[in-house]
């Protein structure tokens, strides 16, 4: 049997993106298995679908730590502890500190929901709307130190409509974070994907689309 990474998932809400993980995971030719999920939040609504699913969990208040770094080698430990290769966070509104980031360089993951570097941080979808573009999307990014930033594995460009609200966007956009989620870790770990220097290096043949959107059409 192939042998699959194993990953660990950081969340602190609902875990919807986790739930597309483990969706993935449990096929039988997803090339990866999630071994912990870790949460701050006690109580938060991903712990009971990763219980659900069987998953060890691990709840780390953050609040109950004196420090960012105690908070922090709490998680590393667990994550070693329980063999992760690969953290990916999932809706984890923890920044965390350049000590962490550097301990899994090239091994840590995130999605964020607009078509990076374009609107990093908070409020993302009304700042979208607010800025009148026509296309936003998610990315799913390597973890550097600065907030949202890192080597691109996966992009989905999602257009804004009339009539949407941040709520409706921010819906339209959920989807397709369940899809390039998945699609960020399967090409992580069938290693179709290399973290290199700061880069995400495709190591296989790269399908690319080969035509363009407009928005209106």
């Amino acid at each position: 049997m192939t042998k699959k990474l194993k990953i660990g998932v950081q969340i602190s809400g609902q875990g919807s993106n986790l739930q597309a993980l483990i969706d993935a995971c449990q096929r039988p030719d997803f090339p990866a298995e999630i071994v912990l999920v870790i949460s701050n939040v006690a109580g938060a609504g991903g712990l009971a679908r990763a219980e659900r699913a069987g998953i060890a969990i691990r709840t780390f208040p953050h609040q109950d730590y004196p420090t960012r770094q105690a908070f922090e080698a709490a998680l590393d430990a667990a994550h070693n502890e329980a063999g992760v290769e690969l953290i990916c966070n999932a809706g984890f509104m923890r920044i965390l500190s350049p000590w962490l980031v550097q301990r899994w360089q090239g091994r840590m993951i995130n999605i964020h929901p607009s078509l990076l570097p374009a609107f990093p941080g908070l409020h993302t979808h009304q700042r979208v709307l607010d800025a009148g573009v026509r296309f936003t999307g998610c990315t799913v990014h390597f973890v550097e130190t600065g907030v949202d930033e890192g080597a691109i594995i996966v992009q989905a460009a999602v257009p804004v409509l009339a009539g949407d609200d941040a709520t409706i966007l921010a819906a339209r956009v959920l989807g397709y974070e369940h899809q390039a989620y998945p699609l960020a870790v399967r090409l992580l770990a069938s290693g179709a994907v290399q973290y290199q220097a700061g880069k995400a290096v495709w190591v296989k043949k790269r399908p690319t689309p080969t035509t363009g959107l407009l928005n209106p059409c």
